[in-house]
């Protein structure tokens, strides 16, 4: 408790979140749950209604008040398409004071070209997993200035494992991996499933059987290395050794993730360049 107090008093002051899609609002909900920030403390542009912001107005939130009022602003989380970046932003600048941190959450965009749309400001860039609204995400930090690092730590360390990246060029590769993630690990869970229903079990059954297995494996994982953890099912000469076997057979497991990976990766840059 007493650390989380440490953090509400360093993420304190009048938050603006820019865009509330799908991940603007999971950070916002998040923020909610976790109490990291106080509703009356927030600024929400929004050129369209959404719940998560509503939700957040019946708490104390504003929502789209006149750009008079960002002079205070502490930090502007910048949450829209990266392809939209600029004109989202550019009309906010004019209105922000000195003491402002621009926080970007947008995949691709790197701090150089963020530089160069904003200005004087610091600059972290986070990239935060969708799990961050039920207080149990994942997010990567990176920022050259140590306050503005510190800030993005603070806004995100209540509802997310979060992790520092000392060199901006490993944005990429980390959101390829914690932000995609999850997708990789529900596309595993059906095909478990379809292999579950291969082999003769009712489609409902394997469904039911493939995600209440990913589930249990995820929650007792902890801290463990992961070969140990391995190493506790997989004995040698039984079924799932046999099974291992196949996924490893010619490296084709460690060959796909690569591949998946460094699609992502590539994907992130060039949405970046946009």
């Amino acid at each position: 408790v007493r650390d989380r107090g440490h953090r509400l008093m360093a993420a304190s002051g009048l938050v603006v979140l820019l865009g509330c899609g799908r991940l603007g609002s999971a950070i916002l909900e998040g923020w909610l749950l976790t109490e990291t920030v106080r509703a009356s403390d927030l600024i929400i542009l929004t050129p369209s209604e959404k719940p998560a912001a509503e939700a957040a107005r019946a708490q104390g939130a504003r929502i789209n008040p006149p750009l008079e009022t960002l002079r205070d602003a502490r930090c502007v989380v910048v949450a829209v398409k990266p392809a939209i970046w600029r004109g989202a932003l550019a009309p906010l600048l004019p209105h922000l004071g000195e003491q402002a941190v621009i926080l970007s959450v947008m995949a691709g965009v790197t701090a150089p070209a963020l530089a160069e749309g904003v200005g004087p400001w610091p600059i972290v860039r986070v990239m935060p997993t969708t799990g961050v609204a039920r207080g149990r995400g994942v997010a990567t930090v990176y920022a050259a200035d140590d306050q503005a690092r510190a800030l993005g730590r603070a806004l995100f360390e209540p509802m997310a494992v979060t992790v520092d990246l000392p060199d901006e060029a490993a944005m990429d590769a980390a959101t390829a991996v914690a932000g995609s993630g999850a997708a990789y690990f529900y596309a595993m869970t059906e095909a478990l499933a379809r292999g579950g229903e291969a082999a003769g079990l009712p489609a409902d059954t394997a469904r039911t059987l493939a995600r209440a297995t990913f589930v249990a494996a995820a929650e007792s994982a902890g801290d463990e290395p992961l070969d140990q953890l391995i190493g506790r099912i997989a004995s040698p000469g039984g079924s799932p050794r046999a099974g291992l076997d196949v996924m490893a057979e010619g490296g084709r497991i460690d060959r796909l993730m690569a591949e998946v990976v460094a699609a992502a990766v590539r994907r992130n840059r060039k949405m970046g360049r946009n």
